[in-house]
């Protein structure tokens, strides 16, 4: 084996690892960047966690701005009419 062989082989092996370690710190990069958004939707899903009324709360969330009774009250005298 010739020198030139042998360093046009490490000129290509040289290559490769620069090639090898820009993908390496891509890869690092993007984990990351998943790490923080992982840590972000961590932390919304615990402050609407928070917002939440407690299990012992014997209140009951009204998403609908009406309560449960009239509702159902409504639904009745529509059918029974």
């Amino acid at each position: 084996m010739s020198i030139e062989s042998i360093q046009n082989s490490l000129k290509r092996i040289a290559g490769k690892i620069n090639t090898l370690t820009g993908s390496l710190s891509s890869i690092q990069r993007e984990r990351l960047d998943l790490q923080a958004k992982i840590e972000d939707a961590q932390n919304r899903i615990q402050y609407i966690l928070k917002r939440l009324p407690e299990q012992e709360d014997s209140r009951q969330m009204n998403l609908l701005g009406e309560t449960a009774g009239a509702k159902i009250d409504d639904d009745h005298d529509s059918t029974t009419h």
